[in-house]
């Protein structure tokens, strides 16, 4: 193994001397001296990502530091190593959630409505742009939800709507008070593209069960990144939406949570109440449809009344 992360080691460092230059798998793997083929499977299972991924992440993280330091957009976009401006444009979207030009302004430009209510959980804020919802968080103090706004969009023209935000509202209360299972809200949200495979599978997660961090690792198709995935939970800007309440620790401990390990437990508590309610009311059902003149059966467990394994990416 650790001649295996050297290789991966210096196939980053070829990766980052020049962000400008896209190298191919054929001239990576020529640097470190392996085959395509085993640099492709050993850069995935080690880095989490592939090396075509990576160069992207780093040419995004670039363009974010330049755009942030003033950089007119561009010359930001070609010290990034995009090449031109209508490949960043094509991408821009996936890494940086708006036009490069409001990012540099710090979502100027932008309107972000806003509104908080109070949830059994305590308070929970929720913001969207047009597009959809960028943040959904709970907290303690509803003032101190909407600082946290103020502060990432700080530029942006933000609105404190309850009504504009009303029907997000709906969706998350009924949720969280067992009368709805799923939550349909469209998402306008950044990742990197690991991040994006996590989520991904964490909305996989069927209502009612848990992965631990390990699952989610295999079912990315990076196995040893757990703790990479335990980032992508942590850094996860929509609760509910994105389930990462559902991941806990490989002994079943709830691990960690960003809004508080009590409001995990009390999600996991509701899911479970309700699954075990679907499956109680799918017995019944089943067993009422019955011709009342067959003998009876045992009816199936709530345990063997669960949707298999999230497909794996």
């Amino acid at each position: 193994m650790p001649r295996e992360i050297e290789i991966v080691k210096r196939a980053c460092a070829a990766l980052d001397a020049d962000p400008q230059q896209r190298l191919t798998l054929a001239q990576l793997s020529d640097a470190v001296h392996v085959s395509p083929f085993h640099l492709q499977r050993l850069f995935k299972r080690v880095v989490g990502v592939s090396p075509r991924q990576y160069q992207a992440a780093r040419r995004g993280a670039s363009l974010r530091d330049a755009l942030q330091r003033g950089a007119d957009v561009t010359r930001a976009t070609v010290d990034a190593g995009f090449g031109s401006p209508s490949r960043m444009y094509e991408s821009a979207s996936a890494e940086l959630g708006m036009a490069p030009s409001a990012y540099r302004k710090k979502g100027a430009g932008l309107t972000v409505y806003y509104a908080s209510a109070p949830t059994p959980l305590g308070q929970v804020l929720v913001a969207a742009t047009a597009k959809g919802l960028c943040k959904i968080a709970f907290g303690d103090d509803a003032a101190v939800l909407a600082d946290e706004v103020r502060a990432e969009f700080a530029n942006a023209d933000l609105r404190d709507d309850d009504r504009y935000i009303a029907p997000f509202l709906a969706q998350i209360d009924a949720y969280l008070h067992g009368t709805r299972q799923h939550v349909e809200l469209p998402l306008d949200i950044a990742a990197t593209a690991f991040k994006q495979r996590v989520w991904d599978a964490l909305q996989r997660i069927p209502y009612g069960e848990t992965r631990s961090y390990s699952d989610i690792a295999e079912a990315v198709g990076s196995p040893r990144a757990v703790r990479a995935v335990a980032s992508a939970c942590a850094t996860n800007p929509v609760a509910l939406a994105i389930p990462c309440h559902r991941v806990v620790g490989k002994s079943g401990a709830l691990a960690g949570y960003r809004w508080g390990l009590g409001r995990k437990a009390a999600l996991l508590a509701v899911e479970a109440q309700g699954a075990s309610h679907e499956a109680g009311n799918a017995t019944a059902n089943t067993s009422a449809a019955r011709p009342t003149t067959t003998s009876t059966t045992t009816a199936p467990s709530a345990a063997r009344i669960k949707t298999g394994e999230p497909t794996p990416t």
